[in-house]
């Protein structure tokens, strides 16, 4: 078999090389890069993301990576978002009371978690959404890597008859937050699969099995 082509989109923002060798590690073919024309041929784009929502979002926009997103998913193509690259595909993050425009591919906001310590950081457990694909075959009691302050603390899309409903994962620090969303060829994780041992090697592994 053909390995499948991974664009890691590198926008100034993220652990790119990180993202790389964990693809790479689970078979498929990946480079870093912010051609747009190379991005949109990959079997897969995986957006990464560390730090600020509007600097994520500044950075992404000077490549046309917002452009590129919603290009990929109209046509049906696979993008998985990672930490804030998962935020950056909502409508609005709010940062130090400054609210930023997102990608708004879902309805929501990114916020300040309410947890006596921030920033979540360490292993954690989830809860997948029923008939999960990313998490298909992994124990319950797994475990991933978080580093965040701020998340996705309410699920706002509301279900329409024609489409199936995004599958959507939580996890909990103070209170639920959204920890990863399937939704159709959209994926992301709020924590970092490419640092979360074989458990993170299993979720890239299941998605570039969808590819």
């Amino acid at each position: 078999m053909t390995a499948k082509s991974v664009v890691v989109l590198d926008y100034g923002s993220g652990n790119v090389r990180s993202a790389q060798r964990a693809l790479e590690r689970v078979g498929a073919e990946a480079v870093i890069s912010s051609d747009f024309a190379e991005a949109m041929n990959a079997d897969g784009l995986l957006v990464p993301g560390v730090g600020a929502f509007a600097a994520c979002m500044e950075g992404l926009k000077a490549v046309k990576g917002d452009r590129l997103i919603g290009r990929r998913l109209a046509g049906g193509r696979p993008v998985l978002g990672i930490c804030v690259g998962m935020q950056i595909l909502f409508a609005h993050g709010v940062e130090h009371g400054v609210e930023t425009e997102g990608c708004d591919e879902w309805p929501g906001t990114v916020e300040p978690l309410r947890a006596p310590v921030v920033p979540h950081m360490g292993w954690n457990t989830v809860k997948p959404a029923e008939g999960s694909v990313l998490f298909a075959g992994l124990p319950e009691d797994s475990r991933y890597y978080f580093v965040h302050s701020y998340g996705v603390r309410h699920w706002e899309m509301n279900p329409i008859e024609q489409l199936r409903p995004p599958k959507v994962t939580w996890s909990e620090h103070g209170e639920p937050f959204v920890a990863a969303v399937e939704n159709g060829p959209l994926s992301a994780t709020q924590f970092h699969p490419e640092k979360s041992g074989d458990a993170g090697a299993a979720l890239l592994k299941n998605w570039i099995d969808t590819l």
